[in-house]
């Protein structure tokens, strides 16, 4: 790891919603009223007056007197409340761990709360008793906590001011916390900076004040060229979500500390290269087109997530070439996609839509002209991938019989019957159901001509990709009665948001359902998809593993050893090489490599010994043919 090369500053830390997630004496409050019938107005009283002391709308002094006497707590509470504390670090502080250990003197807790349950927390990260300054509680003979010792400075207005003058600290002095009493010490001259500490809690009138503002222990360390567990602060990873994936999927990313920002729909090309410089994630679904000159723009995209099954709307070899993993959601809404076909089969099958209109117009219409059960009928799958297969299965258990046809090879399931063109199947089936991708060349792949090849009063039903059917012929064939009906669940243009108006030469035919491209649109499809796609961007940004990306080499990689290096690089002969004489002439351990390439670029992951020179890094980007790369600590 590389090391500082300046002297580091003394940091006066904060203890209470600082170097811990929470404020001690509202979760003393919380143990020592368990069971209290007035325990939740209590603890919110005491809340309130720690978030006035803290603004410094209310003096300290009488903040912290007014929560003693709310307080009821004892002695023996305080044992319960040190391990409560313990499992509430926060989580950039205990990310850091190695930190503390490595600078334990130049480290001093100063805290307006309690030495008693402080000390005992911070020992832990190495930090000594003689660093942590705190108030002390007096108790009265039978442990009740009675109140605080008036003689300590911290006790006081101003107690922080009073505590760094007479520490006297010779060098830089930096002070981290989330109170008004933290920025005081700034602005009495005793610290160099102020950084507003918000991890946890962000106070206005603190932040208004603060000469940086921290979402992060990392984001301290990278600033100051610290060392840190991380190799970047999670909290400069910006992630843009178009198109509203479910609420999970932005949880996720917040969750993992990431800046997250939100667009109802889609953008088009303009709109979205206006919003992606600065992006590290991009997460869309079928409307918004990632294009060339999207990525041209995009100066630090790391991943694109397509939260649906579908990436025709990527150029993913242009994503590829400039180092940016595409993942997409392969299997997440199969099931909800196939439960869609099979009602849309049995609707139509008996003419549902044309009958519910008239019912809601008060029209009995009671006829059995044109309906017909879907057991024992055939029905014609065309492309028989995830959701062709399963819907073959189920199709199968309501008694229907299943001939399929795919380009590729694929193994039938159940009694299904292949058929060897896309022509037999048409000429055969009493139902066609296309679940093809999207790609160029399935570009109205149903066409005048197919249709046509058609059984008079079959049903057609594409929940595939819009451009694969030829709208204006399947309006043809159901105006002259060829067909019998149609679901289209897709469009070759598609609203962009629920406000812009729908238009289709479909609308108003009888025994045609429109349904607004929500095959996958159910709670599960879209809760799973929210969390498959997250989990294997991050998994891709923390460890390299580029498992089930769709335009990268897919490598499962081993548990990181020491120090990763990630190495994107176009498939051209002798860069191996070039990387390993680097490593090698700046006397660099390999502790494992791997590599795996396609015909565009080549990926190499290398994980090292934790000490290196700051040099290898240059002079791996230097490297020729480099297209990205990066280090995780």
């Amino acid at each position: 790891m590389p090391q500082p090369t300046t002297p580091l500053p003394y940091l006066i830390i904060d203890f209470d919603s600082t170097f811990t997630q929470v404020e001690g004496l509202d979760e003393l409050a919380d143990i020592a009223l368990r069971g209290h019938p007035d325990r939740s107005t209590i603890v919110g009283e005491i809340r309130a007056l720690t978030d006035r002391g803290m603004s410094g709308s209310l003096s300290f002094s009488e903040s912290l007197k007014q929560r003693l006497a709310l307080l009821p707590a004892r002695r023996e509470h305080l044992p319960l409340l040190v391990e409560q504390l313990k499992g509430k670090v926060s989580e950039s502080i205990v990310r850091n761990r190695a930190f503390f250990e490595r600078f334990p003197g130049r480290v001093f807790i100063v805290s307006s709360g309690f030495r008693e349950f402080i000390e005992p927390v911070v020992a832990d990260f190495g930090i000594q008793a003689d660093h942590v300054l705190a108030n002390t509680f007096t108790f009265a003979e039978d442990g009740r906590i009675t109140g605080f010792d008036p003689e300590n400075v911290l006790s006081r207005d101003g107690g922080k001011i009073l505590q760094l003058r007479e520490l006297d600290l010779a060098g830089d002095v930096y002070v981290l916390g989330d109170g008004y009493t933290d920025y005081q010490i700034r602005e009495a001259g005793l610290a160099n900076r102020f950084y507003a500490f918000t991890e946890n809690v962000s106070r206005e009138a603190v932040v208004a004040r603060a000469d940086e503002v921290l979402p992060s222990f990392d984001e301290f360390l990278y600033q100051n060229k610290l060392p840190m567990t991380l190799s970047y602060p999670k909290n400069r990873i910006k992630v843009l979500l178009l198109e509203n994936p479910d609420a999970r999927a932005a949880e996720l990313f917040r969750a993992e500390g990431y800046q997250v920002d939100s667009v109802p729909g889609g953008l088009d090309e303009d709109e979205l290269m206006a919003r992606i410089e600065g992006v590290s994630i991009l997460g869309i679904r079928s409307k918004t087109q990632v294009t060339q000159r999207v990525l041209e723009k995009a100066n630090r995209l790391i991943a694109v997530g397509a939260f649906c099954i579908g990436t025709n709307q990527i150029d993913l070899t242009e994503a590829m070439k400039r180092g940016v993993a595409v993942f997409n959601a392969p299997f997440s809404n199969t099931r909800s996609v196939v439960e869609l076909a099979l009602g849309e089969i049995i609707v139509l099958a008996r003419r549902i839509p044309e009958k519910n209109p008239k019912m809601h117009a008060g029209e009995w219409d009671k006829s059995a002209k044109g309906s017909f059960e879907i057991r024992g009928k055939k029905l014609g799958i065309v492309g028989y991938g995830n959701i062709g297969s399963q819907l073959s299965v189920v199709a199968e258990a309501v008694g229907m019989q299943v001939l399929y046809y795919d380009v590729a090879e694929k193994l039938q399931l159940g009694n299904a019957v292949r058929c060897r063109t896309l022509q037999e199947l048409l000429q055969q089936a009493d139902i066609v159901t296309l679940h093809v991708d999207g790609r160029k060349d399935n570009t109205n792949l149903i066409g005048a001509a197919e249709l046509a090849l058609m059984k008079p009063g079959a049903i057609l039903l594409n929940n595939a990709r819009g451009h694969v059917v030829d709208v204006p012929a399947l309006a043809a064939a159901l105006r002259s009665g060829h067909l019998g009906g149609a679901a289209v669940d897709v469009f070759p243009y598609e609203p962009k948001t629920n406000d812009e108006g729908f238009e289709s030469e479909l609308r108003g035919l009888p025994n045609v359902l429109l349904t607004p491209h929500i095959g996958g649109s159910t709670a599960e499809a879209q809760r799973n998809i929210a969390e498959f796609v997250p989990e294997r961007i991050m998994q891709y940004i923390n460890t390299g593993n580029t498992q089930q990306s769709v335009n990268f080499p897919n490598i499962q990689l081993p548990t990181q050893q020491a120090h990763r290096l990630i190495h994107v690089h176009a498939n051209v002969p002798g860069v191996l090489a070039r990387i390993n004489n680097v490593l090698a002439e700046h006397h660099v351990n390999i502790l494992g490599q791997y590599l795996k390439t396609n015909e565009h670029i080549g990926y190499v992951i290398t994980d090292i010994d934790k000490e290196y020179d700051q040099e290898v890094i240059q002079a791996l980007r230097a490297v020729e043919h480099t297209i990205k790369f990066r280090v995780l600590y």
